[in-house]
């Protein structure tokens, strides 16, 4: 057994100083890992969080073999580049026969759209109202919790998230009549 599965097994016995050791030596590798992804996706939030579902799956892990965890945290991280890289758009990278990442093509960067701006402020500001004042903090204060924005509001929780879907349906409504098909779902 290696040391860094020596170090993932008592992380699986809920050692988080052995957690920390292995990530701090596990981090270099899977940087490498993922360097052929840099141009097309945000190689240190899919870092964070194939280390955060490496920590949630310990308990329940049975890795054999030497640097398991390691192999396992390279295809973990593989995954979610791969995922991002197509949600963007870009033409995901291929493996040969030997292993070796192909190149990956870099799509253009997204020119702004400064019509698209305009038309979603133009439908900001037609909001009246609650919805409005839901929105706008949401909008301008999200990193708070809705808890928090709906007190300052002056508006019960329920009050305010049911505000903010008005605002947002009311939003994609302006938008489908200046003929920009929003996508997303709105809950």
């Amino acid at each position: 057994m290696s040391d860094l599965d020596d170090l993932y097994r008592r992380t699986q016995g809920g050692d988080t100083d052995a957690f920390t050791e292995w990530v701090r030596r596990v981090e270099p590798a899977l940087r490498g890992r993922l360097s052929p992804f840099a141009r097309q996706v945000d190689v240190e939030a899919v870092i964070q969080e194939a280390l955060l579902r490496m920590w949630r799956l310990a308990p329940k892990l049975e890795l054999t073999g030497a640097n398991a965890s390691l192999r396992y945290l390279g295809t973990i991280a593989r995954n979610l580049a791969l995922e991002e890289a197509r949600a963007m758009g870009a033409e995901v990278p291929l493996e040969n026969p030997g292993g070796a990442v192909l190149e990956i093509p870099v799509p253009p960067a997204p020119v702004p759209d400064k019509a698209l701006r305009a038309a979603i402020l133009g439908c900001l500001d037609a909001l009246r109202g609650s919805p409005a004042k839901a929105l706008g903090a949401r909008l301008s204060y999200g990193e708070r919790p809705d808890r928090d924005l709906a007190a300052d509001a002056a508006m019960t929780l329920n009050t305010f998230l049911q505000n903010v879907v008005r605002a947002r349906r009311a939003v994609a409504e302006c938008l489908k009549g200046k003929g920009i098909v929003v996508a997303e779902m709105l809950r």
